[in-house]
């Protein structure tokens, strides 16, 4: 009956407009929805943010704060307009949740405080709002106060937001009409000829965001709130949608009962219930992580209250249960990707866990959190053995603290806040990727480019097709776009480049998707290793309110601090100095003010965006970045050379490449093929490579420091905004010593893997352990590692530890209640450092265990075309030929597995 109703009154709307309230904190925005509510007869009675009674603050967190975190939603009607109301987070530190509810807003609501004015978060979201495209209706909020004079604040807004802001109080006033008028040329001429104006032209001015209507009042006070209401629904244009089906997702999030919940708009046809919904598109790479998972329930959300839809029309938003792999700026049907966010943070901490929760146990828990809140970026810091996360400010921390105590039940603390940095490169250059181990073969050639500051990364492909399929091309900038790729000053993440495919060679029978992977990670960082990198810092934009008195002071404070100002513009008995300065100098400088000025200076900072590091030198030397250490993120390419793989250094691959490089062939913009900077070293010795490790450098767990490099500079990029100079730096890479190896092979769980141990288990268990056991030691013999074979004998009452040695590797029995998971597990986080330790398991579980210890791993499956290829390659005739060319090291490992598979056949 219910749903009935709903479906009725739908139908006699003429329109349907999703609207989102957004402000500066403690501008009364959360109080503004509340009285829209009310006003509407959504609510029989409003709620405020004091009493911790209003409609739309659910989170516990939220009321005894009195402050927004998480976007909520609500649905009322006024007169035939349907409205869907999105309040957001107000505080700086929740401007990604901010950020994210504007891509799918028709129309928002800028609340403006009479007593506070134009705030720098105002400016911050004024630029969001035009960034997104999103036409705006002003409230200027608490009128009711002392000292607000409207006239005064009207032209604040005029001077600091936009000229076209009107104040529509009284729209059809003298005064007003004039103003809309000089929006636009044709509305001046139907001003002149009628001395009024449509309200059509009025909409579309609105639409276009050429007019930004400006209503006063006060919410608390229901002044002016059915003005404002009156005039947002006459001056509204209703959104026209595509009959093909679209959806827009802006947000992930579970209810009370761990349901996680897809919120989307729908921006094209219908939804309905056990649908099939799908990431693929007509542009989507099909070797791509494509799924298709079924939309299960369709839900209405009004406060915590919800409503089951069975059909979810263009314009409306829900939320669809049933989803796993969708994510925030994610688009479905027609929708394109969204792009990054601007508001990202620029501080990293470091999650401190208490004694007893191992990092394994909790970054899966972790990732969780990270799809409701994706600006969080959780990281494992394999260098630091440590979880990190991007955090805005401590508010953002005490929830964080408090979120992950209720969801987990554990009590974290974070460390000191670092500054998160980016890298860009000066000079444009070639990258150059190859892998091509046993079975696998792929080239990549990518043209990497500097572009202004705040450009992000732009990815491209201008290939011939004749050349390299369109279906390769769209897979390699699915890899760019896949990750974030590091820098090699400091090993930040990268930006401010346009990356685009140029060259690439595939094999009709043994290229596959992983190893365009490979080769397209492997172009990037032999670019970057090759181009002249720039570390850049986070720099806010300041405006200081200061007395007279303390201006020479102030200027002192910011030039110590790296910042540049604007000469000082007198307001009265204050000064205002404007400028910008980094984040790193300027994050504290609000209390030094508030003490200098006696409590009289005002600091407003509002993110500006990344430019060159006013210490870089510093900054890269505390880092201590290796970028030819990275086993996540290799230089090197792997060529085939004798049969084998064979690491070629990043400095060699292109005298090796098979595709001759394009800019041989044309000239690319700003680059010439004798343009690149080229860095000489002496050569590196081969190392060959066995088939553990090539098929592990599939799985991107494998990384061997092989060559050797002599220096990596620093330059200066032109942005539009500052050109400091920046002297280049020479850097000089050591090179270590490859780590001992050790295999570890869950016994059982590839006995229970492999198709043709499986079948023998069944029959006589005993016979399947041996024959596992006599495979392993052909295998050992190829790659010469301490091999361990660990079998569960937990249940055996009384059982040790038992350790043997079956002819060449080792086999471990665990003792009773210890199973293999955890002895694999406690010899991983013993030895992990001073070893190279590859864990042999399809044990979901235990892999993400294993990862957080920094372990490589190797599925049942990879390791069984490892022994299936040592058995073809000792029946081939392999041996002869290695055991005359190779090594004594090498021709014992080979005499080892001849032996052992002698004796196995005898």
């Amino acid at each position: 009956m219910m749903e009935n109703r709903l479906e009725q009154t739908e139908n006699k709307l003429s329109k349907k407009i999703t609207t989102g309230i957004v402000a500066h904190v403690d501008a009364g925005k959360t109080t503004l929805s509340e009285s829209l509510l009310y006003t509407a007869g959504a609510i029989r009675k409003p709620g405020r943010v004091d009493t911790k009674d209003a409609f739309l603050d659910t989170y516990e967190l939220e009321r005894s704060r009195g402050i927004t975190i998480f976007s909520k939603q609500a649905r009322f009607s006024w007169e035939d307009v349907q409205i869907t109301l999105l309040d957001t987070p107000g505080h700086v530190d929740f401007s990604a949740e901010m950020e994210r509810t504007l891509r799918v807003l028709d129309y928002a609501i800028l609340v403006i405080s009479a007593s506070d004015g134009v705030q720098g978060h105002t400016l911050t979201l004024w630029d969001l709002l035009d960034r997104y495209d999103v036409p705006v209706f002003l409230f200027v909020n608490k009128m009711d106060q002392p000292g607000t004079d409207r006239e005064k604040l009207m032209a604040e807004l005029k001077a600091r937001l936009d000229a076209s802001c009107v104040d529509f109080t009284d729209p059809a006033s003298e005064q007003s009409l004039e103003d809309i008028a000089a929006c636009d040329e044709e509305t001046m001429e139907t001003y002149f000829e009628t001395g009024g104006v449509r309200d059509g032209q009025i909409r579309r001015l609105v639409r276009e965001r050429c007019l930004f209507p400006c209503y006063f009042g006060s919410a608390l006070k229901m002044i002016g709130v059915e003005s404002f209401l009156r005039g947002f629904v006459r001056y509204t244009s209703e959104i026209i949608y595509p009959d093909e089906f679209g959806a827009r997702i802006y947000k992930i999030s579970r209810d009370t009962q761990g349901n996680r919940l897809t919120h989307m708009k729908i921006t094209g046809g219908a939804l309905h219930p056990k649908e099939i919904l799908t990431n693929l598109r007509p542009d989507t790479v099909r070797n791509g992580d494509i799924w298709e998972e079924k939309a299960d329930q369709i839900r209405v959300y009004s406060g915590q209250k919800y409503e089951l839809l069975q059909e979810a029309r263009a314009g409306e938003i829900c939320a669809v249960t049933g989803l796993t792999r969708t994510y925030p700026g994610q688009g479905l049907g027609f929708e394109s990707e969204a792009g990054a966010p601007i508001l990202e943070p620029v501080l990293s901490r470091q999650i401190c866990l208490p004694d007893g929760v191992g990092a394994g146990t909790m970054l899966p828990k972790l990732r969780m959190l990270e799809e409701e809140l994706p600006e969080l970026h959780i990281v494992w810091n394999e260098r630091l053995q440590e979880i990190q996360a991007q955090v805005m400010g401590d508010v953002q921390i005490e929830v964080m603290s408090s979120l992950i105590r209720e969801r987990f039940g554990v009590p974290v603390t974070f460390g000191p806040a670092h500054i998160v940095y980016r890298e860009t490169i000066m000079n444009p250059v070639e990258g150059v990727g190859h892998f091509e181990p046993l079975r696998h073969y792929a080239e990549v050639h990518l043209l990497m480019e500097p572009l202004p500051a705040g450009s992000g990364l732009l990815l491209a492909a201008d290939c011939s097709e004749d050349s390299l399929d369109r279906n390769w091309q769209r897979l390699i900038l699915q890899h760019l776009g896949e990750k974030k790729h590091r820098g090699v000053l400091t090993g930040s993440a990268i930006t401010d480049m346009k990356i685009t495919v140029i060259a690439g060679r595939a094999h009709r029978k043994h290229t596959e998707g992983g190893d365009f992977r490979e080769a397209t990670y492997r172009a990037v960082r032999q670019g970057l290793m090759e181009a002249e990198s720039v570390l850049l810092e986070p720099f806010y934009d300041f405006r200081l309110e200061i007395p007279e008195r303390s201006v020479g002071r102030a200027m002192t404070d910011i030039d110590k601090m790296s910042g540049r100002c604007e000469p000082p513009v007198t307001d009265g008995e204050n000064c205002i100095l404007t400028g910008y300065a980094p984040v790193a100098t300027m994050q504290d400088y609000r209390q030094e003010v508030s003490a200098y000025t006696g409590g009289f200076g005002r600091l407003t900072l509002s993110l500006r965006g990344y430019e060159i590091c006013h210490n870089s030198d510093e900054i890269t030397a505390a880092a201590g970045y290796d970028p030819t250490a990275d086993p996540l993120n290799p230089p090197d390419s792997v060529f085939c050379s004798h049969g084998s793989g064979v690491i070629v250094p990043w400095y060699e691959v292109k005298e090796q490449m098979h595709v001759e490089s394009p800019l041989t062939q044309k000239n690319a913009p700003g680059l010439q093929t004798g343009d690149v900077p080229r860095r000489v070293t002496e050569s590196a010795e081969k190392q060959w490579l066995g088939t553990e490790e090539i098929d592990a450098i599939l799985e991107k767990t494998y990384h061997a420091n092989r060559g050797k490099k002599i220096s990596s500079g620093k330059g200066v990029r032109k942005i539009t905004r500052r050109e400091p100079a920046v002297e280049a730096v020479k850097r000089t890479f050591r090179r270590e010593e490859p780590k001992e190896e050790y295999l570890l092979v869950d016994g059982y769980n590839i006995i229970f893997a492999w198709d043709d141990l499986r079948e023998l288990a069944e029959k006589n268990m005993d016979a399947a352990r041996g024959k596992l056991l006599d495979e392993l030691c052909n295998y050992q013999g190829m790659r010469g590692m301490q091999l361990i074979v660990v079998f569960d004998a937990y249940r055996v009452a009384g059982h040790q530890t038992e350790i043997l040695d079956y002819h060449n590797i080792h086999v471990v029995y665990t003792k009773e209640a210890e199973t293999a998971d955890q002895y694999i597990e406690k010899f991983a986080h013993e030895n992990a450092k001073n070893y190279q330790v590859t864990v042999a398991t399809s044990n979901g579980l235990e892999q993400i265990i294993i990862r957080g210890e920094g372990c490589r791993l190797l599925s049942a499956s990879d390791l069984h075309i490892e022994t299936e290829e040592v058995k073809r390659t000792l029946r081939s005739g392999y041996t002869e030929t290695a055991v005359s060319r190779g090594s004594g090291a090498f021709r014992k490992a080979v005499e080892a597995a001849v032996t052992t598979t002698d004796r196995k056949e005898s």
